[in-house]
């Protein structure tokens, strides 16, 4: 369940619909806030050692190849950013609010420019300067605070949650594509973790996870809870991929800002370019999208089929072209530990499950 204030903050951030209203159409509005709640919540957690970040920038030499360790340790997170603007700053002009926020984007490191980038808000910049909107919008965004002290980070999990939800009913979408209720991952979590308790709090265990179809990234950083409240000495490293762009950039800034690592969860369609060809994991965990044709990468997957057969992923079997879920069953099956490696455990639900609908169960 969201918290009161989390929902507060959702109909906040919502209520910059009514700015757009006319010039967007309500299957767009996520376009704009979306990105924006990251871009807030990244520069919330930046603030306190802004001003660090700046000094050890202006004191580095020019010549300098490599600036990021210094400037990680600046900031004392795994990004920075060396703009001189905040949110506070990009409107002290009020005609050039535009460039000041491309300045204040293009002031990040590499790790949360892809994320940006990712929401190709460039062209959403451009839209809403021209209709005179951009100083509205980002007046909105900086009144609001999204600090770790005033939004923990498991209730901006659920705020991001609840905000791809609102847009995926306004574009006429399944939001099971995007994110899985909490309780839900809970359950799931406790299951695949429930036999290995004894393992689990041994001093020093690092154990690995995999989640193909990561979404927002809620079951990773549950899972990743999981293990450091149940063994504060040992460590989860969570991998994830993500087809989607904006719940991709949603989950790889969710990872930043927890101190996790944010390499590991990449962009792209597990089917076709498997971002984590030849490593096998520990734990895997996953809520496939439900019903989504996989017809846009059928060649691959049959050719696959036909080529490999069970030297490669897809060897049992080819399910119908409408729902991929049996796809990413084997698909996670392929990337289990081996017997001789320690074996592994894996947890997925599908399409029909009694945990959402009734009908089948989870594996």
């Amino acid at each position: 369940m969201t918290s009161e204030a989390t929902n507060n903050y959702a109909g906040f951030i919502w209520s910059v619909a009514d700015l757009l209203r006319g010039v967007y159409k309500q299957s767009e509005y996520g376009r704009v806030i979306l990105p924006l709640t990251v871009l807030r919540r990244l520069d919330c957690v930046l603030e306190p050692t802004k001003a660090a970040v700046l000094e050890a920038d202006e004191t580095l030499p020019v010549t300098l190849q490599n600036r990021d360790p210094v400037l990680y340790q600046a900031s004392g997170q795994s990004f920075y950013n060396t703009s001189h603007h905040t949110f506070a700053t990009l409107l002290s002009d009020h005609d050039h609010v535009a460039g000041h926020l491309r300045n204040y984007i293009a002031g990040f490191s590499d790790s949360a420019r892809d994320i940006v980038d990712k929401f190709n808000f460039e062209s959403q910049i451009e839209r809403l300067d021209s209709h005179n909107l951009l100083y509205l919008v980002v007046s909105k965004f900086a009144e609001i605070d999204l600090s770790p002290d005033a939004v923990s980070n498991l209730e901006m999990g659920y705020l991001y949650e609840e905000l791809i939800r609102k847009f995926s009913e306004l574009s006429n979408e399944t939001a099971g594509e995007h994110f899985t209720p909490r309780e839900v991952i809970r359950l799931m979590v406790n299951l695949l973790f429930r036999e290995d308790d004894e393992l689990l709090t041994r001093r020093g265990v690092v154990k690995t996870l995999l989640d193909p179809a990561c979404g927002t990234g809620g079951m990773l950083s549950i899972a990743e809870d999981y293990l450091r409240d149940l063994n504060p000495d040992g460590e989860l490293l969570v991998f994830g991929q993500e087809v989607n762009a904006e719940t991709y950039a949603t989950c790889r800034a969710d990872m930043l800002i927890k101190g996790l690592e944010a390499e590991n969860i990449r962009f792209g369609n597990s089917f076709d370019n498997d971002q984590h060809d030849g490593q096998r994991f520990d734990y895997l965990l996953a809520n496939p999208p439900f019903g989504v044709k996989w017809a846009m990468v059928a060649d691959f997957v049959r050719d696959e089929h036909a080529d490999r057969g069970f030297a490669g992923r897809f060897g049992a079997g080819l399910p119908r072209i409408k729902d991929g879920s049996f796809l990413f069953l084997q698909h996670m099956i392929s990337k289990m530990k081996r017997p001789d490696e320690g074996g592994a455990r894996l947890a997925i639900v599908f399409n029909g499950s009694p945990l959402f609908n009734g009908g089948a169960r989870l594996g």
